[in-house]
């Protein structure tokens, strides 16, 4: 018998010209919370592919309980034991939990008595790991938490001993990552194997036992936990010293750049999705939205920038009105215009067109502007010699503004966008989900920029689903659950609990 639940053992795996997974080997213990973490592009999620049987690998051998074994497909690996809930989770809305739970698994051709069976099997694992669920629950109608749980049961109901979860607490509030935490620890106390993907360092040293650190497809350190700190991972992961901590001192602001008042939206369904805000961003802070994706906070941007028109309100930007006015021109560019940026929450969607050159994205928004012309036509050697002053001062690689944005990372397509708008020297800047899908490298360049334009006197609202950067940027945090803010926390006071229940739709 053997004491591990997982060893792999050379993998290796190339798409095309991009080498995903080279050598790599870790052993995973029976009955242990394994964190890996990387950066973007280290391989991770790949490695994983390959254990659940969506890719083969090009080399090397997987090994079950000591047992060296092939894994053709999904089908293959759940036979083994491997169960794997992903990000974006795999459930019918309209399906209850049970129904979703024995789908592809309904035991005969009798679905009645399948169902019966699986309602006691159900019973029984909900008292076993403090699930909580509701079997005649409508999946659509529960909470991201509650159906997380739901992908949980639907690995356990087939029988898996080895559970993959891959970025689990992306969409979760503090109080429902604890809970989920409490969920892992019970299921390793009965013999379990959780195999953790995250970026989330305080995750990783709050709740496993050990650590297997990727970087550009190779393992670069198999550690214990309590053997490491938060930034020794972090070391590891860039290659280099990376400071996780944000410097930032006291600043008073001044006067309010952006004043929102009784702000409201509501779709073609009736439904709210902004509901009576009231707030303002005063010159030399940082105010940052928290909140769990989805509850108004995207629209909210889109309203502030001009990409949504409000269903009541008003918005007055430096003393002037800005809703309720008409012009033949788009509201996004004539609101740029008067000093609004905007870093955009999707950045692939509406912040960049990736078959374009850096140079290219680097105008626009801006690209009406005379400064970007000569005559008719774009002054393209000028936007060149532009755009390389932006990939010195942002470090954006590879430093060829030539280059399809496409082709960059997703920390160095960020860069483009944020020295777009930065160059603008906007007085209100609206920043969405700066550091989505970014390396820590470039997170630690990002939060220094932005503090920076602080300092510089700027007004900066911040939405982001990461607390921990909500906490350590904002002067000002407003919460926002339902469409409505629910609070507001001065950021040197603020701690995850209090925040939590207020993303939670508790109100101050």
């Amino acid at each position: 018998m053997t004491d591990y639940a997982i060893e792999l053992v050379g993998i290796s795996k190339r798409f095309g010209a991009v080498q995903a997974n080279r050598n790599v080997s870790m052993k995973i213990a029976k009955g242990s919370i394994h964190g890996i973490i990387g950066e973007n592009g280290a391989g991770k999620s790949t490695l994983m592919s390959i254990l659940y049987g969506y890719y083969q690998a090009d080399a090397g051998s997987i090994h079950v309980g000591g047992r060296e074994t092939r894994i053709r497909n999904s089908h293959e690996a759940i036979a083994l034991g491997i169960g794997m809930v992903h990000q974006h989770f795999m459930l019918v809305d309209t399906f209850t939990v049970l129904e979703n739970i024995v789908l592809g698994a309904e035991g005969g051709l009798l679905l009645k008595d399948g169902l019966a069976r699986a309602r006691d099997h159900l019973k029984a694992l909900n008292r076993e790991y403090a699930l909580e669920v509701d079997p005649d629950a409508v999946v659509g109608e529960l909470g991201v938490g509650l159906q997380q749980r739901v992908e949980i049961l639907k690995a356990l109901y087939r029988g898996a001993d080895v559970l993959i979860l891959d970025e689990p607490t992306a969409v979760l509030t503090p109080q429902e990552a604890d809970h989920l935490f409490r969920i892992l620890r019970a299921l390793k106390e009965q013999g379990k194997t959780v195999i953790l993907i995250t970026h989330k360092l305080r995750e990783v040293m709050d709740i496993t036992d050990a650590v297997t650190v990727m970087r550009g497809g190779e393992v670069v350190g198999n550690v214990a936990t309590t053997d490491v700190d938060k930034e020794t991972l972090a070391d590891l992961m860039v290659g280099r010293k990376v400071s996780l901590r944000v410097d930032k001192a006291h600043r008073e602001p001044g006067a309010p750049v952006v004043t929102v008042r009784g702000l409201g939206l509501t779709d073609a369904r009736g439904v709210k999705l902004l509901d009576n805000l009231n707030f303002e961003v005063r010159a030399g802070e940082i105010v940052g939205i928290a909140g769990v994706a989805g509850n108004g906070q995207s629209e909210l941007l889109e309203v502030l920038a001009g990409m949504q028109t409000p269903s009541c309100g008003e918005i007055v930007y430096k003393g002037e009105t800005l809703t309720g006015t008409r012009s033949r021109r788009p509201r996004p560019a004539l609101w740029r215009e008067k000093g609004i940026g905007h870093v955009p929450e999707d950045r692939s969607r509406e912040g960049l067109v990736k078959a374009f050159s850096a140079f290219e994205n680097a105008i626009l928004g801006y690209h009406r502007e005379k400064t970007v012309r000569k005559g008719p036509l774009y002054a393209r050697r000028t936007l060149i010699e532009r755009t390389r002053d932006f990939i010195e001062q942002f470090d954006i690689r590879p430093a060829n503004p030539l280059l399809r944005v496409g082709l960059m990372s997703g920390g160095n397509q960020q860069k483009v966008v944020l020295a777009r708008e930065i160059h603008a020297d906007p007085d209100l800047l609206l920043v969405g989900q700066p550091t989505r899908g970014v390396d820590i490298g470039a997170i630690e360049f990002i939060h220094k920029r932005l503090v920076e334009l602080r300092d510089q006197g700027k007004a900066i609202l911040l939405v982001s689903v990461e607390l921990e950067e909500i906490m350590a940027l904002s002067d000002r945090i407003l919460v926002m659950a339902g469409g409505q803010i629910t609070g507001e926390v001065a950021g040197k006071d603020a701690t995850a609990k209090e925040l939590g229940l207020l993303m939670g739709g508790h109100k101050h």
